[in-house]
């Protein structure tokens, strides 16, 4: 664990014991059960933000993406009673061809990933709140799907499948960003796309591969959050929850300049952000006031990245100056002993 994955950490374990002793039901299992639920389901499209956001790209249309899959799985199970693994096989492919489109027209097209995903934030839930013709997607009464409720929604000893899926996906997102290859070439792409090309990086595959896993880890996210709510308004459906992923990603660690971040930190970002709703909500706090929570942590996290790589600019000149100077000493003390 880096040093600032342990000072997040000791930050989860501070707040949640001033929310504990502000509200003892935050310790109720039914609450603490429904957060690690909520923990879960945010988590998945946090760590689909990641991997766009180390390669210095960004995914605004994460929120539209759960409300397009989610209205399309349904729609498929329900209505044209499309078996449900097969509906899942669907979404997951249609969220890698989404990938597909965005990390090609960045990196062909050379447009800026703010601007892509813009569009696509747009797009997406247009075509939602068309193919629903502005209504509710959702389950009829007397549907029942009970294998896949139970895999989706249902708890095993009390803890929700959910935070299970999030926690086994963070564990290969851990692996893959920190332990292969592919991860490493993520960061130095991150970091800069130009000496990574030089470097004999395909920088085009990785970034398109980049915008392929967080699609496809975003249509998961989608069937989950389908199964949670039963029942999906396109217009609100998944509304600013790019920006939760953000917010989550960049508290954790990871820079919205691309080349730094740690999955370890992302999942402690997911966590200390629902600890804040969650005290929101036990304080009888406006839940409008999620909104205002979440901005404030991406301005406070983007204040801290840029503080900290001011920092370590100035260490780095400092060492460089230190050398050099150490380095003209002994060129003039070689130039001394030889007169």
């Amino acid at each position: 664990m880096q040093k600032k994955d342990l000072g997040l950490a000791v930050l989860v374990l501070v707040v949640a014991t001033v929310v504990a002793a502000i509200n003892p039901r935050f310790l109720s299992p039914i609450n603490l059960a429904n957060t690690a639920n909520l923990i879960g389901l945010y988590g998945l499209f946090t760590i689909a933000e990641a991997f766009v956001i180390v390669t210095a790209g960004i995914e605004l249309s994460v929120g539209s993406v759960i409300a397009l899959v989610g209205v399309l799985f349904v729609d498929l199970i329900v209505v044209q009673e499309v078996p449900w693994p097969l509906a899942m096989i669907i979404v997951l492919i249609l969220g890698a061809v989404l990938g597909m489109i965005h990390g090609l027209l960045v990196t062909r097209l050379k447009l800026q990933p703010f601007v892509v995903t813009l569009c696509g934030l747009l797009i997406y839930r247009g075509i939602a709140r068309f193919y629903t013709k502005d209504g509710t997607a959702g389950f009829s009464f007397g549907d029942e799907f009970p294998l896949l409720e139970w895999l989706v929604s249902g708890r095993t000893g009390g803890v929700p499948h959910s935070i299970m899926a999030f926690g086994a996906v963070a564990v290969v997102a851990w692996f893959v960003l920190h332990r292969t290859v592919f991860g490493r070439h993520l960061f130095a792409v991150g970091k800069n796309a130009e000496a990574a090309h030089f470097a004999g990086i395909n920088t085009t595959r990785v970034i398109v591969l980049a915008y392929v896993i967080c699609m496809v880890l975003t249509a998961l996210s989608a069937i989950f959050f389908a199964m949670y709510t039963r029942s999906i308004q396109p217009s609100s459906h998944g509304n600013f929850y790019e920006l939760y992923g953000i917010a989550a990603a960049v508290l954790g660690g990871f820079s919205l300049r691309g080349g730094e971040g740690s999955v370890v930190g992302a999942v402690l970002g997911v966590i200390l952000l629902q600890m804040l709703q969650n005290l929101v909500n036990l304080l009888g706090i406006p839940s409008s006031l999620n909104f205002a929570v979440m901005g404030g942590v991406i301005l406070i996290g983007v204040i801290t990245d840029n503080q900290v790589a001011r920092y370590r600019s100035r260490r780095q000149q400092a060492k460089a100056l230190s050398a050099l100077e150490t380095s003209m000493r002994a060129e003039l003390l070689a130039a001394d002993r030889s007169k």
